[in-house]
């Protein structure tokens, strides 16, 4: 891998991680676009473990009052939310991992994104807030982050969403989609070093890795505070155009022109 490769997937990496556009559709999409190879499972590491650096430094004050008060009701829903996406990820990793190979999924996974957005748009912020939700609202947003697990769905978009359908306040839906991130991220990380450590690590580019991880870390932050900007503005139907009409390029290449896909 080249140093300007491990930028450009770093930057996609962490943008894409917590704007609602899909970073595994986005990273899918720009390896076949762009002919990179996929990149090492070293890399995929540093980089995941940059965007959790991310995330944590924006919301360090609530990370540490969980830590804190790590019995409250915020921890279990957390808890209850991440289950079904965990369950997924270890039985069926395999199958996800053929989805990332393949494309296949792409087009129709950023459409269901933009319509997931524009639900979003449409939906009237309530008067929850992320500690008085109930379990079962915790268990909802927790099912519709698994199906994010298809490239091309975003999670953070679908959380969102997931949040604000069961009357969170906006900024409230925002703050559980990213706190519940970082132990989708951790385990993610988690899986990818035993999948290093089962196949080998092989040979290390430790420069394109430090250079991705700098990248992730960085644009990951930026990324955090747009989006969480873009929400509370209500402008989040941008993002909803941008997927939809790549969405349709997908589609349109998968079965017609046959360019990238």
């Amino acid at each position: 891998m080249t140093i300007w490769q491990a930028i450009l997937l770093g930057i996609i990496q962490g943008l894409t991680e917590f704007l609602p556009v899909s970073s595994s559709g986005h990273l899918v999409l720009f390896e076949k676009i762009l002919g990179i190879e996929t990149p090492t499972l070293t890399f995929n590491i540093a980089v995941h473990f940059a965007t959790l650096v991310a995330v944590c430094v924006v919301f360090w004050k609530d990370i540490i009052e969980l830590v804190k008060k790590p019995v409250q009701k915020l921890t279990l829903w957390l808890i209850i939310a991440t289950i079904p996406a965990a369950l997924a990820g270890v039985l069926f990793n395999d199958f996800f991992e053929g989805l990332n190979d393949s494309g296949a999924t792409l087009g129709i996974g950023f459409l269901i994104t933009a319509v997931l957005l524009i639900v979003s748009s449409v939906l009237k912020p309530g008067t929850v807030e992320k500690e008085n939700m109930k379990w079962y609202d915790a268990l909802i947003i927790g099912v519709i982050q698994m199906v994010a697990i298809v490239p091309g769905i975003s999670r953070s978009g679908s959380t969102l969403t997931g949040g604000l359908f069961r009357k969170l306040k906006k900024e409230d839906a925002v703050k559980f989609s990213f706190l519940l991130s970082i132990p989708v991220i951790l385990g993610g990380f988690i899986l990818e070093i035993y999948g290093a450590i089962k196949v080998g690590l092989g040979n290390i580019e430790v420069l394109p890795i430090i250079v991705g991880m700098i990248f992730a870390g960085v644009s990951g932050f930026f990324a955090i505070k747009l989006f969480v900007k873009t929400v509370l503005k209500g402008k989040i139907l941008y993002f909803a155009y941008y997927v939809a009409a790549l969405g349709i390029f997908c589609i349109l290449d998968q079965f017609i022109f046959h360019i990238v896909l």
